[in-house]
């Protein structure tokens, strides 16, 4: 457990003026001081965002000139909060989605692991749009794909808690995506800098009134730009990645929970086709045969003895 553990609040808001209040007040009751990053919002955000910082004295109010995206508000908030001696940040979206009674569980990970990323595992409801879901398991299994593994659950939840430092190192190293494609791309670097990620399941409520200023051209361009980045590099880094693996036994490693990858493959199946699905199983099972090398080991040790318990002829009913 760190010693020096100072843990803030830093919130990138882009026009959440109305929300922000309800925001503050649910953070209220842990104590944290807030650091609001104002991204070129609207005047009457401005002026709404004004009102709150001269009445909470834990409110420290940055603005950026200009709408500039997520990612650059994160980093500014980040370089703020190390000015201000913080070490660990706790991310939360303006728009009001994430369960903030959660704090606790994140940042008593962090404690306990001071150099890693802290994560929210989302937990929907009904109100996600199907969309976003299908969109988001494409994403997981690029993830899993750019760092040969399957440790990271989740890496598109704006709720998670930052090592201030190792963050900002990365960001001073890299150019990192700037709007959607941050939260992703942050994570997995960081993860290949050799800060891991934990996760803790965490309910996420998209709120009838909330505001999105996700772009469906635009940011899946630029996530699609961001995973090619990625998988490229990737690639000289594979055999670092390998050398990585947890010695943790195979049969004694976490399931990977995959319903709504099943969902997505069916649609595909329903929507696309068989072709269609057929290749979206090769990055499905690359993932797999990559990151399982125990579970395929043990597998190939037991397929002979499996295969002599058969009767004749019943192997074909298995093909």
């Amino acid at each position: 457990m760190s010693l020096t553990f100072r843990p803030c609040v830093v919130i990138p808001c882009y026009n959440h003026g109305a929300m922000m209040a309800r925001v503050l007040a649910r953070l209220q009751p842990f104590g944290l001081p807030c650091i609001v990053v104002d991204d070129g919002s609207s005047e009457e955000t401005r002026l709404q965002l004004n009102e709150l910082a001269a009445r909470e004295p834990n409110l420290t109010l940055i603005r950026l000139a200009e709408n500039a995206g997520k990612g650059v508000a994160v980093i500014r908030g980040l370089q703020a909060a190390a000015e201000a001696g913080y070490s660990h940040a706790v991310q939360v979206d303006a728009d009001g989605q994430h369960a903030i009674e959660d704090i606790p569980q994140l940042l008593e990970l962090a404690r306990r692991h001071p150099a890693a990323l802290i994560s929210g595992q989302p937990i929907y409801d009904d109100s996600i749009p199907r969309s976003r879901l299908y969109g988001r398991w494409i994403t997981h299994v690029w993830v899993w794909i750019e760092t040969l593994s399957l440790q990271l659950k989740d890496s598109m939840c704006g709720f998670r808690v930052y090592p201030i430092a190792p963050t900002l190192r990365l960001a001073q190293r890299v150019a990192l995506g700037q709007r959607m494609d941050f939260d992703t791309e942050v994570m997995v670097r960081l993860y290949w800098q050799g800060n891991p990620s934990y996760f803790v399941p965490t309910r996420v409520t998209y709120p009838p009134d909330g505001l999105s200023h996700f772009d469906a051209f635009k940011d899946n361009c630029r996530i699609s730009w961001m995973h090619t980045r990625l998988f490229l590099g990737m690639l000289p880094r594979i055999p670092s990645l390998l050398l990585r693996r947890s010695p943790v036994h195979w049969a004694q490693q976490e399931e990977v929970k995959g319903l709504w990858g099943m969902r997505l493959m069916l649609l595909v199946w329903r929507l696309l086709g068989r072709k269609a699905f057929t290749l979206l199983l090769y990055p499905v099972v690359a993932v797999y045969w990559l990151s399982a090398h125990r579970a395929r080991r043990a597998s190939g040790a037991g397929s002979p003895a499996c295969g002599r318990s058969l009767a004749p002829g019943s192997s074909r009913c298995l093909r």
